[in-house]
């Protein structure tokens, strides 16, 4: 298939590319920096630019099958006012700009290549917002803090595609474990005996291996799924439990707590992000007979520190 993504340089997107051009799907990807994309992205078919700040370029589409939707600021750091307004800017009227260049690529082509068959954009599990013990699959109602209202602001832009005769695919997606992204510093902390439950430890936290997610793109792009999707593996775990399974698997200590009031003082609101409870289960995935690799927290922190 021929696919388009965005966020193609980021932590997932840079994997993405790999899997999906190792696969033999064609890839091409919209950058604010395409030489520079094409340059770090070995194997894709062409870049083209896009800052997110207008329309896509509509011939970016043109006999595009699937379009995955990746591009976003990172939610990593202290949410001043700059940063809150660059993560929701970047996401829905990111997304909102995207759908308008698809649309008007369908505009300027007729015939079977006239539109992508299907749009698979991110979206996060912060859409529940803290939910302490509930279990949450799909139907679950949104939460009503920042990150939530960002998330139901960002799957309105996506669900748009719909109204163009596009398949849409929001994923849920969890604290995604690889070589990078959330678990850099998680592991960095765990290596210094630092990893140590956060706050209480009593929030669930639901976390994915970078594996599992690549392959669950490929999956909601090929398959006629729709909707929101929890990219999640099976087993979330209590905070706690999740630090005293990396220090098992580090073989270094984890019991020295970070109380919630110093996460406070030290990462401002952001902090809430890691004190959050959601207990998330992915039943549309299973349901669609998706197979995790890495449905055991253990292998799964296994494979990344050795990895």
């Amino acid at each position: 298939m021929r696919v388009l993504i965005t966020g193609a340089t980021g932590f997932v997107g840079r994997r993405l590319t790999q899997y999906l051009t190792g696969r033999g799907h064609a890839v091409s990807v919209l950058s604010r920096r395409p030489d520079r994309a094409l340059e770090a992205l070995p194997g894709i078919e062409r870049a083209w630019r896009w800052d997110a700040r207008a329309a896509a370029p509509a011939e970016a589409f043109h006999g595009v099958d699937a379009v995955v939707h990746l591009a976003g600021e990172s939610v990593a750091g202290r949410w001043t006012a700059r940063k809150r307004m660059e993560i929701q800017r970047s996401r829905v009227e990111g997304t909102r700009a995207l759908v308008e260049g698809i649309g008007k690529g369908i505009a300027e082509r007729r015939g079977a290549d006239a539109k992508p068959r299907v749009l698979v954009s991110a979206s996060a599990i912060g859409y529940y917002g803290d939910r302490g013990d509930e279990e949450l699959t799909e139907e679950a109602a949104p939460g009503d803090d920042f990150l939530a209202r960002v998330c139901r602001a960002w799957e309105r832009e996506a669900d748009a595609a719909g109204e163009l005769g596009m398949r849409v695919v929001r994923l849920r997606i969890g604290i995604v474990l690889g070589p990078g992204g959330a678990a850099k510093p998680l592991l960095a902390l765990g290596r210094l005996g630092l990893g140590g439950p956060l706050g209480s430890g009593r929030q669930w936290w639901s976390w994915i291996h970078i594996d599992d997610l690549l392959r669950l793109v490929e999956h909601a792009i090929v398959n006629e799924i729709a909707g929101a999707v929890n990219a999640v593996a099976p087993e979330a775990v209590r905070q706690r439990e999740f630090a005293r399974r990396l220090g098992r698997v580090l073989a270094r200590p984890a019991v020295t707590p970070m109380p919630a009031f110093l996460l406070k003082i030290v990462l401002g609101e952001f902090a809430s992000e890691l004190l959050s409870s959601r207990r998330v289960v992915p039943r549309r995935a299973l349901a669609s007979s998706f197979e995790f690799r890495y449905g055991n927290l253990d292998e799964a922190l296994a494979q990344v520190v050795q990895g």
